[in-house]
C-alpha cells in the first residue's frame, strides 16, 4: 500500500513546520512590543509564556528528528491556546472584562490592533497555537502511518 503525497512530506516536515509557525508568533510579539512599542498586558504575557519556549522546543525536536517533543509541546499549545481564546472574549465580551478586569498594567481588553473587524493580537496567537497543535498531532499520526507501511512492505 502507497501513502500519500501529503502524508509523507507532513511525516517528514511537521516537526520544521510547527517550529517556523512558532518562530513566526514569537517574532510577532517581539516586533509588536520591542519595535512598535506595545506594551504587552497579563494575559499577553501568559500565552507568551507557552510560545517562546517551543521555538527552542521544536527547533532542538526538529533538529535531533525527535518526534516524542509532541507529547510535551501538544500540552503547551493547548493551554496556551485557552488563554488566547479567553483574552480575545475578554476584547469582544465587555462584561468579562468587569466581572475579572485585568489589574495593573496595560488592560487585556485593549486592543492595539483590529484588522477586518475580528483579527486582533490574542486571535493571531490563537491561530498559531491552532496551527502548532494541529500540525503536531497530525504530523506524528502521519508519520506512525508511514512507518507501519514501511514495515508491511
Amino acid at each position: 500500500m502507497r501513502t500519500s503525497g501529503f502524508k509523507l512530506f507532513l511525516s517528514k516536515y511537521y516537526l520544521y513546520l510547527a517550529w517556523i509557525v512558532a518562530i513566526i508568533a514569537t517574532g510577532g510579539s517581539l516586533f509588536l512590543s520591542d519595535v512598535l512599542h506595545w506594551e504587552p498586558c497579563k494575559l499577553c504575557w501568559y500565552q507568551r509564556i507557552f510560545m517562546y519556549p517551543q521555538v527552542i522546543l521544536l527547533g532542538i525536536a526538529a533538529y535531533r528528528n525527535d518526534r516524542r517533543i509532541v507529547g510535551y509541546a501538544i500540552p503547551m499549545t493547548i493551554i496556551g491556546g485557552v488563554i488566547a481564546i479567553y483574552h480575545y472574549a475578554k476584547q469582544h465580551i465587555p462584561a468579562l472584562d468587569e466581572i475579572a478586569p485585568c489589574t495593573g498594567g496595560v488592560s487585556c481588553s485593549k486592543d492595539y490592533f483590529e484588522f477586518l473587524g475580528f483579527i486582533t493580537i490574542p486571535f493571531m496567537a490563537l491561530i498559531a497555537f491552532a496551527i502548532i497543535t494541529v500540525l503536531l498531532w497530525l504530523g506524528s499520526r502521519a508519520y506512525d502511518e508511514v512507518e507501519a507501511t514501511e514495515d508491511a512492505e
